[in-house]
């Protein structure tokens, strides 16, 4: 039996959701391998053997349709995983390996109809021409339900497999040479989305004119060169794909720490901030970043958190103790880790919008038996509370967010 239902099942009542309630509260998911639990891969349950399957990837996004989340995210990286991120390890008894997030959301994108889709870029070592046209090209794919989570790559193991750029070894710094180097390269992932952002406007909405009687397809004078130069890119434009259906897909990051968070409210979208002992504690340097910058959207700050969830919270302290015998080792994570059952995960995330989040990003500890929770517990849960929607709202990820579309800078 699939743990995560019918694919055929779960499109077809996608397709048929009504539209309808708005919601004051917002629901992303995030997916890496079999789950955020290091032991996730040895739970009968798993899949394991489905990984690096196209049907595997469709469930899991389908199942999260059908209970109308916002968003997924869909980890990647330059390099094999790593248990401290930061630095390669020879274990084996760990999932290593990944498809291409990207080449996965363009597949279950085709196959899905409303929910959000968020592949991870790294920005250190790839160009933001070519992921501009990527994302703008699942965007068409799913008629304006993609976005992009941006994040720094600064291990070494990474820089090696491209040559272009030698970086350091972060065991070789102090704490402050640390933070200097991360802050550097959080300084180029703002020029990269900066880039990202005026490639997708670089044609206007109306560009394509496609008169077959007088032969013009395009009208030049409303492709533009973005003529971007920075201390980091030097790209003259114009993108080779039209403005995307959204204008700009969504921008996603993550943020721990005072640079990222500066990060988010300078060029994201959405912010996925780690809140353990205040839910608030990001939100005054967003929100000032955001005011320096200029901006006038709001910006959607989601909590992140691990969940391991049961019936009750005995059971999913059992279940804990299993997964950390199989990975032997007890489970750690940058995120705030809940184990109980659904009531209290739904008492968090009401915490947390009380505080000012915007939401919560939930981390299944194993994808196949958090997210069923997850869809079949904690969605209701909310529903009666008052706090999500019973059905999406719009077409497009913008819409699921409450996100104008951006007028385009270079239109007359």
């Amino acid at each position: 039996m699939n743990p995560c239902g019918k694919r055929d099942d779960a499109a077809r009542a996608a397709r048929e959701a009504p539209m309808s309630t708005s919601s004051t509260t917002h629901l992303a998911l995030a997916l890496d391998g079999t789950g955020w639990h290091p032991g996730s891969w040895r739970d009968p349950s798993a899949r394991a053997d489905e990984l690096f399957t196209a049907r595997y990837w469709t469930d899991l996004v389908l199942l999260a349709e059908r209970g109308t989340l916002d968003l997924v995210t869909i980890e990647d990286g330059l390099a094999l995983q790593a248990d401290d991120g930061l630095h390669h390890d020879p274990r084996t008894d760990r999932v290593r390996g990944r498809l291409d997030a990207v080449h996965v959301a363009n597949h279950v994108g085709a196959l899905t109809s409303r929910i959000g889709l968020v592949p991870l870029a790294i920005t250190t070592h790839t160009e933001p021409f070519h992921i501009s046209k990527a994302i703008a090209t699942l965007d068409y794919v799913t008629s304006g339900r993609a976005g992009v989570q941006v994040r720094i790559g600064g291990r070494r193991d990474e820089s090696a497999h491209f040559g272009r750029r030698e970086l350091g070894d972060w065991s070789d710094l102090d704490a402050d040479g640390q933070r200097s180097f991360a802050n550097a390269l959080f300084d180029e992932t703002d020029d990269y989305v900066e880039v990202l952002r005026r490639l997708w406007d670089s044609w206007e909405d109306n560009a394509e004119i496609r008169d077959a009687a007088t032969g013009r397809f395009v009208d030049r004078d409303r492709l533009h060169y973005i003529d971007f130069e920075g201390e980091h890119f030097s790209v003259r434009g114009p993108s080779i794909t039209p403005r995307p259906p959204q204008g700009q897909p969504v921008v996603a990051a993550l943020g721990h720490d005072e640079r990222p968070w500066q990060l988010i409210g300078t060029s994201a979208d959405v912010g996925f901030v780690t809140p353990k002992d205040d839910a608030a504690e990001a939100l005054p340097t967003i929100r000032a970043a955001q005011q320096r910058a200029g901006r006038e959207d709001d910006v959607r700050v989601l909590g992140d958190v691990l969940v391991v969830l049961d019936e009750d919270a005995t059971r999913a302290a059992e279940r804990l103790a299993h997964l950390n015998d199989l990975a032997g080792s007890p489970l750690e994570s940058d995120a705030l880790i809940y184990v109980g059952g659904v009531p209290g995960l739904a008492d968090l995330i009401e915490s947390w919008s009380a505080a000012g989040l915007s939401g919560a990003r939930l981390r299944p500890a194993v994808n196949t038996v958090d997210l069923p929770h997850i869809v079949d517990g904690l969605v209701p849960e909310l529903r009666r509370r008052g706090l999500f929607r019973s059905a999406y709202d719009g077409r497009t990820l913008r819409d699921h967010l409450g996100l104008a579309r951006p007028a385009n800078r270079y239109a007359a």
